[in-house]
């Protein structure tokens, strides 16, 4: 997140009362008028994922990164603003977009419920991000937790539960609903679960590629090793020395793929197969859905991912 949409928060923070009453019903903006349903804020598409699954008809479920927007570039709206101030229930996670965190931080402490805690976030990988002229040269961020919890479907099974029982505890009327759904919705993540332990268990090739790091969990879990071009923020631009070290790790390991994904630029990822003469496919990390893909669910991508992966790196 740039520093200048923190500046933003803060002017937009003292907006959000005169904004209340002008909230209407879109995809970022949300509605305040919905009766007796639950007014549910999700800060971005994995954990709108699991409001409305859960949530059901029993809330109102707004989120806050619209599709096509990628959230770590989320800059918010006053309405926006507005509609976290009304909200009874800010499900987010922090860190991930500071925006956000500061729009509760100001308007909506007793209803923000970061999600962070559950998912058990580590430092998993590299900052290859380029820095500025003078700077300390890119290189490992040992001390950064990585944000992409929902990759590795234990760790989002774990975040279901914990939203799950933030719901029972804000709307207790319903709670024999939301836990009806949450049990469905654990059980199929967790079939998720088996089935990547299952298709990736025997792969000729343990490494795969993609354009930003992203999917390190996910490797951890099932046993693969991933290799980012970019750091944690996907329209980070890699250093020279680090591209060159990515197509040294594909001509030595012989990967077959170079990953992209679907709301930034392929360009880099383009540019390094063409190099080594690979091809490139797409690896969601879906951070948020997209006019291609909007039918599509968490579940459903994820289910793609593992084809996508069993296919480059040749697994039985």
């Amino acid at each position: 997140m740039r520093s200048s949409s923190r500046a933003v928060v803060a002017g937009l923070a003292a907006l959000a009362v005169i904004t209340l009453a002008g909230c209407g019903d879109d995809a970022a903006g949300g509605s305040t008028g919905s009766g007796d349903k639950l007014e549910v804020v999700a800060s971005f598409y994995p954990l709108e994922f699991i409001a409305r699954s859960v949530g059901g008809d029993a809330v109102n479920v707004t989120t806050l990164t619209a599709p096509g927007v990628e959230p770590h570039d989320l800059e918010l709206t006053p309405k926006q603003v507005g509609t976290i101030a009304a909200a009874k229930l800010v499900v987010f996670e922090k860190g991930l977009q500071p925006a956000v965190d500061e729009a509760i931080d100001q308007n909506a402490k007793s209803a923000g419920f970061d999600v962070a805690p559950a998912a058990k976030l580590e430092a998993t990988g590299a900052d290859f991000e380029e820095h500025e002229e003078g700077a300390e040269a890119a290189g490992h961020s040992e001390s950064e937790l990585d944000p992409h919890f929902w990759l590795d479907p234990v760790r989002y099974a774990a975040v279901v539960q914990a939203v799950t029982d933030k719901l029972v505890a804000v709307d207790s009327g319903n709670a024999a609903g939301y836990q009806e759904r949450a049990a469905k919705l654990v059980g199929e993540v967790n079939k998720l679960d088996t089935d990547f332990k299952t298709g990736l268990a025997n792969c000729k090739l343990k490494t795969f590629v993609t354009s930003h790091e992203a999917f390190a969990y996910l490797a951890k879990r099932y046993g693969l090793t991933m290799v980012g071009i970019a750091g944690f923020t996907p329209d980070a631009e890699p250093t020279p020395a680090r591209i060159k070290e990515v197509q040294d790790i594909v001509r030595k390991q012989k990967v077959t793929t170079i990953f992209y994904e679907e709301l930034v630029s392929p360009k880099v990822a383009e540019s390094i197969a063409r190099d080594v003469k690979v091809k490139t496919a797409v690896l969601s990390p879906i951070e948020g859905l997209s006019d291609a893909n909007s039918q599509e669910t968490y579940l459903t991508l994820m289910r793609e991912n593992l084809q996508e992966l069993r296919k480059a790196n040749s697994c039985a």
